[in-house]
């Protein structure tokens, strides 16, 4: 029989679940999408889950992740979700909500990064890596031999005078219309100064745009090697699942 966990990856637009084989990281049937209440408080999100629990017909553990920094199970930001989060102590508001549920909670990309060592890439599980998720901002894990360091944000590192997700986030591609090329340049700034400050011995790109990696990874000249991310959208409810599978609780 297969180890199946649950995981629930809460995002700005949408709130996914599904149950996950934890032996390969694959779903388990069907994938659950609810759309991200409006607005996304804490009462909202966590009532929104919870029907995600009963619509997949799931009573054992679960893993959430948020785009929040969580440390000793308190949020202390909020990125696209609503301000009211900031101080909530989410393992109380996860068991009033979840109450048959044992519950673990972590930032979205910290769940990634877990993720890619389990399933990704074998290099990111050897050494010091960095994974970045290029979305909206720009989400970080550092894994030090497949040991998570949590909540780093390396997103929102001043270069240049700008936090480096204002400029090199794939929002902000969109925003200033510019080309892969021209963007990857950007990307290029970003990784080269976190290669003076940590050394690492690979960064791995996810978040959607990992999808066209062909179109803008060759054009980067960093030293440390850049892969893409493998698990893609899978990789938030896959590190989820993993991370109440081990019961981490950051």
């Amino acid at each position: 029989m297969a180890k199946i966990g649950f995981g629930i990856d809460v995002g700005g637009s949408g709130i996914k679940g599904a149950r996950v084989d934890l032996e390969t990281g694959e779903f388990i049937g069907d994938r659950i999408k609810i759309l991200t209440p409006k607005p996304a408080t804490p009462q909202a999100v966590a009532e929104t889950c919870a029907q995600i629990l009963h619509e997949a017909d799931w009573s054992g553990p679960v893993g959430i992740t948020l785009p929040s920094v969580i440390k000793d199970q308190t949020a202390l930001s909020a990125a696209n979700i609503d301000p009211s989060w900031i101080g909530v102590n989410v393992a109380d508001l996860f068991h009033q909500h979840l109450a048959d549920h044992d519950v673990s909670v972590l930032n979205d990309a910290d769940a990634a990064g877990l993720a890619e060592v389990h399933f990704g890439d074998p290099a990111a599980s050897n050494g010091a890596v960095i994974l970045l998720t290029f979305g909206t901002g720009i989400g970080s894990a550092l894994l030090v031999d497949g040991t998570l360091f949590p909540n780093t944000e390396l997103g929102h590192l001043i270069i240049d005078g700008a936090e480096a997700e204002d400029f090199a986030s794939s929002r902000a591609k969109d925003r200033d219309e510019i080309g892969y090329k021209q963007w990857a340049g950007r990307v290029d700034k970003v990784l080269k100064e976190f290669e003076r400050l940590f050394n690492p011995k690979l960064f791995i790109a996810g978040g959607g745009i990992s999808r066209k990696s062909h179109k803008w990874i060759p054009h980067l000249t960093c030293e440390t090697p850049v892969v893409a991310a493998q698990l893609r959208n899978r990789a938030g409810i896959v590190g989820a699942a993993l991370a109440v599978e081990k019961h981490l609780t950051p």
